[in-house]
């Protein structure tokens, strides 16, 4: 007996999101998720497990595609007028890639405005 189509597997959902600065690229990396992860503005609906196929462009480069799984939610009218949109986790070893490459930029974005007048 064949599954209900209700019950079948779905494909996983698109999620682009292109990141054309460092202080947004500090402000949506997720490091305290196991393999990272990032927030992704979206007005789209998702759920808590929903799998998604990610692309992400970061800072002009080239693009990365991944599977993620959607980690957090933060709902239109959240508090302190947070943006829209759910944070996903990477997976595999594109995400291992990803990952890698978003800490090198970050890390040479810390040690070049790590000199200051003051601290």
């Amino acid at each position: 007996m064949s599954e209900p189509s209700s019950q079948k597997k779905a494909r996983p959902r698109v999620l682009s999101v292109s990141i054309n600065d460092l202080r947004t690229l500090r402000a949506a990396f997720m490091p305290f998720l196991r393999n990272a992860g990032l927030f992704v503005p979206t007005p789209n609906e998702y759920g808590m497990g929903d799998e998604v196929f990610l692309v992400v462009k970061l800072l002009g480069e080239e693009q990365y595609a991944l599977a993620a799984t959607v980690v957090w939610m933060t709902p239109a009218g959240a508090q302190s007028s947070r943006t829209k949109g759910v944070g996903v986790q990477f997976k595999g070893q594109d995400g291992a890639k990803l990952k890698d490459r978003i800490e090198e930029l970050v890390v040479e974005a810390t040690q070049q405005s790590a000199a200051t007048h003051t601290l």
